[in-house]
C-alpha cells in the first residue's frame, strides 16, 4: 500500500494530468497513505514510504485545487469584459 501512496503521490503532482485523474489519484494515495503508515506503525516496520506518499499526494490535491480556483477566476474576469 505504501508503494501505492508513492505512485499515486507521484501521479498528481505530473502538471500534465488530466483533470480528472489528478485529485482523484491525490485522493487515493492520501486514504492508501493513511492505511499504510497505520498497519506500518502497528507492525513495527519504517512509515516513511507511506509517509512520503501521503505528503505528495496533498500537495498534489492542493495544487490541483488552486490551479483550479485560479482557472475558475480568470474564466470569471473574462466573461465581465
Amino acid at each position: 500500500m505504501a508503494i501505492a501512496a508513492l505512485v499515486l503521490g507521484i501521479i498528481s503532482l505530473v502538471p500534465l494530468v488530466p483533470f480528472p485523474i489528478g485529485p482523484i489519484s491525490a485522493v487515493v494515495g492520501i486514504v492508501l497513505g493513511v492505511l499504510a503508515r497505520k498497519k506500518a506503525s502497528e507492525a513495527g516496520t519504517p512509515t516513511g514510504m507511506a509517509t512520503a506518499g501521503m505528503v505528495l499526494s496533498i500537495i498534489g490535491l492542493a495544487l490541483s485545487i488552486i490551479f483550479w480556483a485560479f482557472c475558475a477566476a480568470v474564466l470569471g474576469a473574462a466573461s465581465l469584459l
